[in-house]
């Protein structure tokens, strides 16, 4: 496969390249992720948060460099791209602050005498790795919370975005980490092969493509080791009868069209009760067919081009599939796409014919479903493969929680698109994906439960 490359998205530009590692490099980066974990888990737990509150720091520092490299590799609107950097920093924040209280023993109330406790203990080595929509976020909702626990990390983040993930490993690296507790690894997909089967690291994370999650996850499998994945997303956006429709549709346009719809947890599917669908049709369509796509370095930009020509290609695979067998695309008169730049726009009509029916559409495009009921939301909802995250619109709050109960999903947001916080976990069922990151539970996942227990 070919090297890692900054190709500027909103004019085609090959910027910088950086050649893939050989493999005496890799093994060489196994060993000393291996010698360091020896070294970093004896650390006391306040200098390793105290690194991660350096970072939360420095990112906030760096913010303009940081956001800079965002736009620069992936065409993230500026302003977006400063507030995934605001998020990373309270990411790493959130664990140098909650660190302590979730690593305490946890005493268990046993049956007999004596006395039984769990400690929460590191592992080791871990491999990340990690896409380009969120080069930065989706970085820090694994490693924060490992390099809390006292885990090393090799990280392969994404061929189109070399320099953010360089940036990452020198706010790591001159917050005072340890060079070797945190490696950046420009490695191939065989070589990943590799790391995961060599028997001194102890576990995988990967944040990507269903592809490449069932690659990852069948050689982690075989090797025995832990992994956590989180793929795709179809999410529901399921509006009821009483919703504000007004609130809906401004949340909609949010929720599809930030970061360029490129999101696992961006609203995909709005799935819209008969009373209200044509009124929020009519507004929505009308307010997503308005957003031009422009120059992501303008602060005032909400859609800059999406991350490669090749993803706007796969996007128009997928419409062109739907309009072909009978769905109608609602955009704007004229609008065209040219190179990474794709114009917004409404897919309805969608039968489980087309392949947008349950592919993942992963730019500015949405889906609209008509339901004669709320339980045929539910039912459509639950139809997609994907169980990643939802959102519910409605005034009723006993209705809320009836869906909310029975969407097949690993998270609900009531009359809001779906986000993200550090104190919140984060993950999906079905073929979304396994396991959880963020909150406490980021903290469980590459870490061994150790029971002590001591009889009367």
């Amino acid at each position: 496969m070919g090297a890692y490359r900054t190709i500027n998205p909103a004019t085609g530009q090959t910027v910088a390249e950086y050649p893939v590692i050989g493999d005496a490099d890799v093994a060489d980066i196994v060993a000393r992720s291996h010698t360091a974990y020896r070294r970093y888990r004896e650390l006391p737990l306040a200098e390793r948060t105290g690194i991660l509150a350096r970072a939360a720091q420095l990112h906030r520092d760096r913010i303009d460099e940081l956001s800079a490299l965002l736009t620069l590799e992936v065409g993230k609107p500026v302003t977006q791209a400063r507030g995934e950097v605001e998020l990373v920093a309270s990411i790493y924040q959130y664990y140098a602050d909650h660190a302590e209280a979730f690593l305490t023993d946890e005493t268990l109330d046993i049956v007999g005498g004596g006395e039984a406790l769990v400690r929460t203990e590191p592992i080791g080595p871990l491999l990340g790795i990690m896409p380009w929509n969120y080069p930065y976020y989706q970085v820090a909702r694994f490693v924060a919370p490992n390099l809390a626990l006292g885990n090393t990390i090799i990280l392969k983040h994404a061929r189109n975005c070399p320099q953010s993930a360089l940036a990452i490993e020198r706010v790591l690296h001159d917050a005072g980490l340890p060079a070797d507790a945190y490696i950046n690894a420009f490695v191939d997909s065989r070589q990943i092969a590799g790391i995961i089967a060599d028997p001194r690291v102890q576990g995988v994370s990967l944040t990507g493509s269903e592809k490449a999650g069932s690659a990852v996850g069948e050689v982690a499998g075989r090797h025995m080791k832990k992994v956590v994945l989180e793929l795709g997303g179809s999410d529901p956006f399921i509006v009821l009868e009483d919703a504000d429709v007004d609130a809906a549709v401004a949340a909609g346009v949010r929720g599809r069209i930030a970061n360029g719809g490129q999101a696992c947890t961006a609203s995909k599917r709005f799935i819209v009760v008969d009373a209200v669908y044509d009124e929020f049709s009519r507004k929505f369509i009308d307010a997503i067919t308005k957003i031009i796509p422009d120059d992501p370095t303008d602060p005032d930009t909400f859609l800059g081009p999406l991350a490669s020509a090749d993803a706007g290609d796969e996007l128009e695979e997928l419409v062109e599939d739907a309009v072909a067998k009978g769905a109608t695309l609602h955009i704007a008169p004229g609008a065209r796409r040219e190179g990474a730049f794709y114009p917004p726009s409404v897919l309805t009509g969608v039968t489980p014919l087309m392949r947008a029916y349950e592919e993942e559409l992963f730019g500015p495009t949405a889906v609209v479903y008509r339901v004669p009921s709320p339980q045929a939301a539910v039912a459509l909802a639950n139809e997609s493969p994907f169980g990643l995250s939802s959102s519910v619109f409605t005034q009723d709050p006993l209705a809320a929680a009836q869906i909310a109960r029975e969407l097949e999903v690993g998270m609900v947001w009531i009359n809001s698109p779906s986000r993200s916080a550090p104190d919140l976990p984060f993950g999906g069922v079905k073929r979304s994906g396994v396991g959880r990151e963020l909150a406490r539970y980021g903290m469980d996942e590459f870490a061994n439960k150790k029971l002590i227990r001591t009889p009367a």
